[in-house]
């Protein structure tokens, strides 16, 4: 441990204080959407209060504040969080900043999904850069120090790495989380499926971290770019590209390959396998819900959450409405206006396997819960790609979808049945 000057710490020791007694609404949307996930009326004998619970409850609280002290400012609670939060102020107190606290980036995931395109247009240092990591770790998109980062976390052959984690291999994983998440997020109850998917099949797991807050086509077209980018600098010639994306990150992948196809990249060429968990491909209601603030203003548990935004919610959430993909859906036209839904239909890659994932608190199709609260964000045939128009319908293979019932949304990322069904879909 390094020492740090007496007047830094003091001071971070007192930033610290000041925006944990800062404690009060903006983390409140964040937290009530999460808790209408995991504790669903019926479900949890517990009544519903907006409040998480254990760790993740520990989350939330240490960024509530927007209108207590700060007065309502935006401005002036993110000033408060920026010296804690930045990573130049852990690097003050430590000599290895490399890989910031699990709860700072959990904090900074969820500000980025409620408020990214804020932070990004204002350029706030809270605004995440989209870059792809390992370990937390940003992996650089240059050739020779790519080789030199991934010898460190993963260990290739004659080299020493961390024990447990496979070497660099030719089978490439990329794992893009969803809204108000981070890609250290994908571990949950100590469970990772680009871990498991690595040990089981050798994929290298790949860890997309992006500000999901931005519009979805913005950040679709950067992935373009940057999956260029990687699978031109890989140590090894990438024989088998997968995307595994979890909600929102779903949404990107396909954005991202319409933006592929418009620049002329090559990387769609090497993608074999597009996987999609719990992904809103026609939209979210609970968004749709916050847009009619006027008019619900709360009616439900569900609706509650997202209508507290009103009008602060970010472009990412906006676009969550009807599943905007492209610049078309959302360029000149006011995104909190109630239009029907207008999107531009894209539909699955040719020559690439898709696969979609679905989850019900349901315990079987067609069913109370399954009817009205899908997952309890996503609606179960949004996640599957069906619409009531069959010529917008999405054409995934009865065999390649699967149905999880009695999950939630998040319960995606962890339930060994899920993690079973893929390991069966890619190691074939």
């Amino acid at each position: 441990m390094r020492k740090s000057h007496p007047g830094t710490a003091a001071d971070l020791r007192g930033a610290a204080r000041l925006a944990t007694d800062a404690t009060a609404g903006l983390a409140d949307l964040v937290e009530a959407v999460h808790e209408r996930v995991t504790r669903i009326p019926g479900l949890d004998s517990a009544a519903l209060n907006g409040r998480t619970r254990g760790i993740t409850g520990l989350v939330y609280k240490s960024i509530r504040g927007v209108t207590r002290l700060a007065g309502g400012s935006l401005g002036a609670l993110l000033g408060l969080l920026a010296p804690v939060l930045h990573p130049a102020a852990r690097a003050s107190d430590t000599a290895d900043a490399a890989a910031p606290p699990r709860e700072r980036e959990a904090i900074v995931a969820a500000l980025n999904g409620v408020l990214g395109d804020y932070l990004a247009a204002s350029g706030n240092p809270l605004a995440i850069q989209m870059a792809f990591r390992h370990d937390a770790r940003p992996l650089p998109l240059d050739a020779a120090v790519l080789a030199v980062t991934l010898r460190g976390v993963h260990g290739v052959p004659g080299v020493p790495g961390v024990p447990g984690v496979p070497g660099v291999g030719p089978r490439l994983l990329v794992l893009a989380h969803g809204l108000c998440m981070g890609d250290r997020q994908w571990r949950r109850e100590g469970h990772d499926h680009g871990t498991a998917l690595a040990r089981d099949l050798g994929f290298t797991p790949v860890y997309l971290h992006y500000n999901s807050g931005l519009h979805i086509s913005l950040n679709g077209r950067e992935l373009a770019r940057q999956l260029e980018a990687l699978v031109a600098v890989w140590p090894q010639p990438v024989e088998r590209l997968v995307l595994l994306g979890h909600s929102m990150g779903g949404l990107l992948a396909r954005s991202a390959l319409h933006h592929a196809a418009l620049a002329g990249h090559t990387w769609p060429t090497r993608l074999s396998d597009l996987v999609f968990l719990g992904s809103p491909h026609f939209g979210a209601p609970l968004e749709r819900a916050g847009n009619w603030v006027d008019v619900l203003l709360g009616a439900t548990p569900y609706t509650a959450p997202f209508a507290r935004l009103g009008k602060v919610r970010s472009a990412g959430i906006t676009d969550l409405r009807h599943g905007y993909l492209v610049d078309e859906d959302w360029v000149g036209r006011d995104r909190f206006a109630r239009v029907t839904d207008r999107r531009h239909h894209l539909p699955l890659p040719d020559g690439v396997r898709c696969y979609a994932a679905a989850a019900t608190l349901g315990a079987q199709g067609g069913d109370l819960k399954d009817r009205l609260l899908g997952d309890g964000l996503v609606p179960l045939d949004s996640a599957l790609g069906r619409h009531r128009d069959p010529a917008r319908t999405l054409a995934f293979a009865e065999d390649r979808q699967w149905v999880g019932y009695g999950m939630s949304h998040l319960d995606l990322l962890n339930r060994p049945e899920v993690y079973a069904q893929l390991s069966r879909w890619l190691g074939h």
